[in-house]
């Protein structure tokens, strides 16, 4: 038990970090729009990416940085166009009613999680190769640690997509709005600076 509690307080600390995926996501719960389909995707990437590197695949992904690299310089682009697109969103005037908005398809939401899951290298860092790398110092007991973070995933996106539905009924102001996706524009610029200047070689 102590194991498994050591894997999910280290995987929560890494997950509740502010980051694109998570702003994305709560918008998504504020709106009530593919929640499930959204939280879903969240952490089943999480539980796949943290089941392979406490299998060892961390070494692939050190031994081959150019994925990384590819990644980060796409995950760039991506993250800046989302947030040019939550700045012009957040200049609309008209009053945004949770249940008025128009509901994106549920190819769009799901390809745009999984953009910001997959196309993020700190993702890799935090998920195969740190919890990789942490699980693997209990050895037999590896997965216990495993088991630990990805139930940490599975409540944290439950919490942050449903839990804001409960919040989306004070989102009828068209300020609160403005605040909400100038924000989510701003996260987007600061995640693409973060990933544009981390030395994934390093």
């Amino acid at each position: 038990m102590n194991i498994f509690f050591a894997g999910f307080i280290t995987g929560f600390s890494l997950i509740v970090a502010i980051g694109a995926q998570n702003a994305y996501l709560l918008r998504l719960g504020l709106t009530r729009q593919h929640v499930r389909l959204a939280v879903a995707i969240c952490v089943s990437s999480d539980v796949i990416l943290i089941a392979l590197g406490t299998a060892g695949i961390g070494a692939v992904v050190r031994a081959e940085p150019r994925i990384l690299t590819i990644c980060k310089w796409i995950g760039v682009v991506y993250l800046v166009c989302f947030a040019a697109y939550s700045f012009w969103r957040a200049s609309k005037t008209e009053i945004l009613f949770p249940s008025d908005m128009p509901t994106p398809s549920r190819k769009l939401v799901a390809s745009t999680m999984l953009a910001f899951t997959l196309l993020n290298p700190h993702v890799y860092l935090d998920t195969v190769l740190l919890l990789g790398s942490l699980s693997n110092q209990y050895g037999a007991h590896r997965w216990f640690f495993a088991g630990g973070a990805c139930l940490a995933s599975l409540l944290w996106f439950s919490l942050l997509g449903f839990g804001a539905r409960a919040a989306s009924r004070l989102m009828s102001r068209v300020v609160t709005w403005r605040i909400l996706d100038a924000l989510i524009g701003c996260i987007m610029i600061l995640v693409a600076y973060s990933i544009a200047t981390t030395h994934l070689g390093s």
